[in-house]
């Protein structure tokens, strides 16, 4: 395919940034440019957000059951496009077309359609009041216009978490993607567009997050933020946009916890997944593996077999199951994890290094690294990549402890066969989700998803209604029919 270029979306049409200005995105299986994407400024995204709330009030004017039927439009646009979202996710994200990139896109198509059919059942109150005469009803309505900021680990699910509720809910949005899956950000954009949704109602600004979405947070012609992350930029979010309603997913380095009765093959493929489906890049990743002292060895045995079955290779090709990293700098911190793991004394037991003979730098090998300290960066950093770090702990307590120590609290995963010890496990550990013999990125879309209180995981829950809830306010009106 040739070099495509990618434009902007405002207030119903496709256009240039102002400046004329453009950067490149690339394929990171092999470094291709894929084309030329807008490079906006700040004076784009004030465009854009003067066109979203146009469209906002066209929005505000529709019943649930219209927005309805456009969250309906969309998937069927993406429904028809299935093919074209998924090659562009594998080409430019990097994970594999057969086994991760069509699954992306089914989601999100169910995402739209979830979305739809939650709005029409999102019910108000009658409220009973003091004052005789006097009637109280309360519902819920769109806040107005939404700051949507995306990262580039799932970019066609991510943004379609935060853009279908919000069109479901009547807001109009400026959505400002990141920048190395631009081209994704723009085929999901063609086909929300194809819907035939008013103009201004959704609008994509293009362009560096610390220009034009710091812009669209920070402005006052915004009424909400919508944010997925790292917790360093969700901080400087909060700050710039702060007194406005926020719902921020600021990712995670989610234990599993591995105890001694468990079901040990099936924990090791669960963990398995949890570490390197989306080679690790995934917020509720199985970041760190805990178990006790008298299994960690077997376990180590079991994911390093599972590390060396997984095929890493060109994600086009149908027998991959695991593609490249998506840019430089994150495979500069797993490297770096890595060496710190097994310079503190982990030990190396399966992959631990590059792969540029595949024909890129970002290829790296599945890794599992056993009895790596609690004060290595891996038990206390966001990897974001395919390493299987585990720690050993000496009993349950500890488990628990070690569990609750880094500073995230996402999601995490427990195995056992004891329901007494799954339900101590599942209220003590410090996460929004506690998956009970499952690996820690299991999710429904529907779920409540998001970090728990005092740690650097964010605020606020994604997942069917309590995403409707986040992105709209109650309103209140009483009538005095005396």
């Amino acid at each position: 395919m040739g070099i495509e270029t990618y434009r902007n979306f405002i207030d119903g049409a496709w256009c240039d940034a102002r400046s004329q200005e453009t950067f490149e995105t690339f394929n990171p299986a092999d470094n291709s440019t894929l084309g030329q994407v807008a490079k906006s400024d700040r004076v784009d995204a004030q465009a854009a957000i003067e066109a979203a709330r146009k469209g906002h009030r066209a929005l505000a004017g529709t019943t649930a059951w219209e927005r309805a039927a456009l969250c309906n439009a969309v998937a069927d646009e993406m429904t028809r496009r299935r093919s074209d979202l998924a090659d562009i996710l594998a080409r430019e994200q990097g994970k594999p077309l057969v086994t991760e990139a069509f699954g992306e896109v089914d989601a999100a198509i169910t995402g739209f359609r979830e979305a739809g059919e939650l709005i029409k059942w999102m019910e108000g109150e009658y409220i009973p009041v003091e004052t005789p005469g006097v009637r109280a009803i309360s519902f819920r309505k769109a806040r107005g216009v939404y700051a949507v900021v995306t990262p580039w680990n799932f970019p066609v699910n991510i943004p379609v978490e935060y853009l279908a509720p919000c069109l479901a809910a009547g807001n109009g949005v400026v959505w400002v993607p990141a920048p190395t899956t631009s081209a994704c950000a723009s085929v999901l954009m063609e086909c929300i567009a194809a819907a035939g949704l008013p103009e201004g109602a959704v609008n994509l600004v293009h362009g560096p997050g610390d220009v034009v979405g710091d812009e669209i947070v920070a402005n006052p012609g915004t009424d909400g933020i919508g944010f997925t992350g790292s917790p360093r930029t969700g901080e400087i979010i909060a700050r710039r946009g702060a007194g406005k309603p926020m719902l921020l997913e600021l990712g995670g380095n989610g234990p599993v916890i591995v105890l001694d009765d468990a079901d040990l093959d099936g924990a090791a493929e669960a963990a398995a997944f949890g570490c390197f489906f989306n080679a690790g890049q995934v917020c509720a990743a199985t970041g760190r593996i805990l178990t006790t002292r008298n299994i960690h060895e077997a376990l180590a045995e079991k994911l390093a077999a599972c590390a060396k079955a997984i095929k890493v290779g060109n994600p086009l090709e149908e027998t991959t199951t695991m593609g490249p990293l998506n840019n430089p700098s994150v495979v500069e911190k797993i490297a770096e994890h890595v060496a710190d793991g097994v310079r503190r004394g982990g030990t190396l037991v399966a992959g631990g290094e590059g792969l540029p003979e595949l024909g890129s730098d970002l290829f790296f090998e599945p890794t599992v690294i056993d009895n790596v300290p609690a004060d290595a960066l891996l038990n206390n950093a966001e990897t974001f990549g395919p390493v299987a770090p585990i720690i050993v702990c000496e009993d349950d307590d500890d488990l628990i402890r070690v569990a609750n120590s880094a500073g995230h609290g996402l999601a995490a995963g427990v195995f056992t066969r004891d329901l007494s010890r799954a339900f101590r496990f599942g209220e003590e550990i410090e996460a929004g989700l506690v998956n009970i013999n499952n690996p820690s990125c299991y999710w429904e879309l529907h779920l409540p998803f998001g970090g728990a209180p005092g740690k650097a995981s964010g605020i606020g829950r994604l997942g069917g209604k309590h995403t409707l809830r986040a992105v709209t306010e109650a309103k209140t009106i009483t009538f005095n029919i005396r």
